[in-house]
């Protein structure tokens, strides 16, 4: 039964990876402590590890057609590595309910931006905080913008080492808002920073794990590729606005879940 459920879950967070170019990877540490019953340090190492390697295939998918900006990529996923320690510090230190209150007020929040549909407003007045942009569509290499792009990585690292997601939530929009990149090429861009962030995130954190069923994490890794395989297909069938409602209703009603199994 676990196995089924293993994959089945896992499949689900692949498909919303797929999906929504990161932000599925929010869904990974619910459904490996409530689904799965893992304890939370060691389903946010997991996650990390599955989240980073069905990114990182998702990557390989998305660069064959030419979407992926892997400057701009390295840029935020650098900047996340460095991070990711300071996260996985911080959420040790804390009690477990504690991270998983706030864990669910963070779903509850991108539910709600996603609803509203921000993360596709590229025309935001940020003026002088805005990469230029090439003909080409993607951002030049200014020192600057590369900075404002590490920045970003910067912080979407330290919520990926505390929290065991892959910052997928704030990548894309920051790709959008500061990189002045398309959003069909930040879904993809930010699969690249997604994978690197990851890494760094699960090697911090896998101290604190303890014991992991590796035949659990395996499973929910392979369904996770499965589900990305499908999710990075349907894509080009559905448009931004339906991925974006669709998955904003599942973040927002995780959100309450977790909630209530916490204080209930």
């Amino acid at each position: 039964m676990q196995t089924m459920l293993a994959l089945l879950f896992g499949s689900a967070m692949g498909l919303s990876l797929g999906l929504t170019g990161g932000g599925g990877s929010i869904l990974a540490v619910p459904l490996l402590v409530y689904g799965l019953g893992m304890e939370l340090r060691a389903a946010v190492a997991v996650s990390l590890a599955v989240v980073g390697l069905t990114a990182l295939f998702g990557a390989t998918i998305q660069a064959r057609s030419g979407q992926v900006l892997w400057r701009a990529g390295m840029l935020l996923g650098g900047g996340g590595i460095v991070a990711a320690p300071l996260g996985a510090r911080l959420g040790a230190a804390m009690p477990d309910d504690m991270v998983l209150i706030l864990f669910a007020v963070l779903m509850i929040v991108v539910g709600v931006r996603m609803a509203r549909g921000s993360s596709d407003a590229p025309e935001l007045p940020l003026g002088r905080f805005r990469c230029p942009r090439g003909d080409d569509g993607r951002p030049q290499p200014t020192l600057a913008c590369m900075a404002k792009l590490a920045a970003a990585g910067a912080l979407a690292g330290v919520l990926s080492g505390f929290f065991g997601v892959g910052g997928g939530f704030l990548l894309v929009p920051a790709l959008v808002w500061v990189g002045s990149v398309r959003i069909e090429h930040a879904l993809a861009t930010s699969l690249v920073a997604i994978a690197l962030i990851s890494v760094s995130g699960f090697a911090a954190n896998v101290g604190a794990a303890g014991q992991i069923s590796l035949s659990v994490a395996a499973l929910f890794g392979a369904g996770g590729a499965a589900g990305m395989i499908i999710g990075a297909r349907l894509k080009r069938y559905l448009s931004p606005q339906v991925l974006s409602r669709v998955f904003a209703a599942v973040a927002i009603v995780a959100g309450f879940y977790v909630v209530m199994q916490v204080v209930l």
